[in-house]
């Protein structure tokens, strides 16, 4: 999982003035308060902020419950931009499109991060404070 969100990171950041327009493009259709965002400023910022999470997931020493909300705050964004962008889900359901199944894919991020989470906060204290040293 870590190695996905950081190929996808280091992808945008690679290609960059290919991919800047067509990512903001459907970030600010979903979000419109991205709008103001300059195109190539928003798509870096976004494949660094992947590579950082999927760094997270990778190294033994990012404590599962950082790495595991990191995830799942941004995969609850590529979640609602399948919710929210026209042409991604069939009429009157949540059943991707053709063109949505990319996009409804990544919510198993979301129940990855939570897993991540929620592992972490109900493992017993004791447990907890032998894992941290």
């Amino acid at each position: 999982m870590g190695a996905f969100v950081l190929n996808s990171g280091l992808s945008k950041l690679q290609a960059l003035d290919q991919m800047a327009e067509p990512t903001h493009g459907m970030a600010k259709t979903a979000y419109p308060f991205l709008e103001t965002q300059d195109a190539r400023t928003f798509t870096r910022n976004l494949g660094r902020a992947e590579v950082a999470i999927g760094t997270a997931l990778l190294v033994p020493f990012v404590p599962s419950l950082v790495a595991g909300a990191a995830l799942t705050a941004f995969s609850a964004g590529l979640t609602g931009l399948y919710l929210r962008l026209p042409g991604m889900r069939q009429e009157g359901g949540i059943r991707p499109t053709q063109e949505g199944i990319a996009l409804a894919k990544d919510t198993w991020l979301v129940g990855a991060g939570a897993s991540l989470v929620l592992d972490e906060l109900t493992r017993p204290r004791a447990d907890r404070r032998r894992r941290r040293r």
